[in-house]
């Protein structure tokens, strides 16, 4: 099984703390999707003996399209691969998007599942994020779209400055009180070169506090798992069968292509992104050219990718499977190497494998970098 990702490299406007490809003009997005479905085509011999089970609109936002114009893109997929009968279609998309008459036509189409980026219901988070939403608008959505559909994602973030234990709770409470079955979840992080980071520099905004995003994770968890979450991955929680079927891929190492500029792809031993660059990405395709740069991963890559997407996941790390893939020179230095976090409670071992505790979960991604082989080749 493989998954198609179809990167949409335009926003109504920028979020402050986002550092992802997109564009916020819209002066080019017919020229884009008929680039995309191209890319689409010319890359079909990449997975010709693959069956697709998932295909998700990322961004930027998706939701910026017309439902027809994701419908073409969708056609090109089942025009040019081998499709699976119930795939997992998903959209990404902003609740400013998603009015009654959106969601309704969205529902008729083939696309069975929403990822909505709500990030709060306070005002002042909204605004302080320069999201293009509002909390009504966020509240509305989630109103409407859990009428017609089941299968239904959204984003929160916390960690934000200003944010008490008290408001992350109410944040929690409310996507809960809409049934949603699946929550991811993030800090609030500050990357270089993002309006956010600028804020920060100039003292408009707090800087984030670790020790406040610690607290809001550890709550975070509490309440979703009492609600019957399963906290399958660092930042994702899903009810029995909601798990996103596309991030799962990733984790377990499936192969995937990225369509469109900054999109990602892995084969098992290549990785592969295209240029994030949206008018170099436009001549290229046009040229019947892919604009994509590669990299075999070396044994060292693999394993490295293995134990950080191994820790953050219930699935943990298979102590046999390293000794299998990687043999017993990676294994013993995965042994010696975790002994301190064995010690400190941090990670432990259970039927040969190795899963972060409660208190490790948060430092997860410390950890991974420890356990990180880098000199071995």
């Amino acid at each position: 099984m493989s998954g198609i990702y179809i990167h949409i490299p335009f926003c109504k406007q920028a979020c402050h703390y986002c550092d992802f490809h997109f564009s916020t003009s819209m002066k080019k997005k017919d020229e884009m999707i008929l680039a995309l479905a191209k890319e689409i085509r010319l890359r079909k011999i990449e997975l010709e003996n693959d069956v697709v089970e998932t295909i998700y609109f990322g961004g930027g936002t998706p939701s910026v399209l017309q439902i027809s114009e994701l419908n073409f893109l969708i056609n090109e997929v089942y025009a040019n691969y081998q499709v699976a009968e119930n795939p997992e279609i998903t959209l990404e998309a902003n609740p400013d998007d998603l009015s009654s008459e959106r969601i309704i036509a969205l529902s008729e189409s083939p696309i069975n599942r929403l990822s909505i980026g709500i990030q709060s219901f306070f005002e002042d988070d909204l605004k302080m994020m320069n999201r293009a939403h509002n909390s009504a608008e966020a509240r509305k959505c989630l109103e409407e779209a859990t009428r017609y559909f089941d299968n239904i994602s959204l984003d929160l973030i916390y960690g934000i400055p200003g944010m008490s234990d008290e408001m992350w709770k109410q944040n929690i409470e409310t996507a809960l009180s809409f049934g949603v079955p699946h929550i991811s979840s993030y800090a609030l992080t500050v990357e270089p070169k993002t309006a956010l980071k600028k804020l920060i520099d100039t003292g408009k905004i707090a800087e984030p506090q670790d020790e406040v995003a610690s607290n809001h994770f550890m709550i975070l968890v509490e309440m979703l798992q009492k609600n019957d979450f399963i906290h399958y991955e660092l930042s994702n929680f899903g009810k029995e069968n909601y798990f996103s079927k596309n991030n799962s891929a990733y984790w377990l190492g499936k192969k995937y292509i990225g369509i469109g500029p900054s999109a990602h792809s892995y084969d098992g031993k290549k990785r592969g992104w295209n240029i994030a660059n949206n008018s170099l990405y436009l001549k290229s395709i046009q040229e019947s050219i892919l604009p994509l740069e590669t990299e075999t991963l070396s044994q060292s890559d693999r394993y490295n990718e293995y134990i950080m997407t191994g820790l953050r996941t219930i699935w943990g790390v298979s102590l046999q499977r390293i000794e299998e893939e990687f043999g017993w020179e990676y294994l013993n230095y995965l042994k010696k190497q975790s002994q301190k976090f064995l010690d400190d409670e941090l990670v432990f071992i259970e039927n040969n494998i190795l899963k972060p505790t409660a208190k490790g979960k948060f430092l997860t991604d410390g950890i991974a970098s420890d356990l990180f082989y880098l000199n071995l080749e």
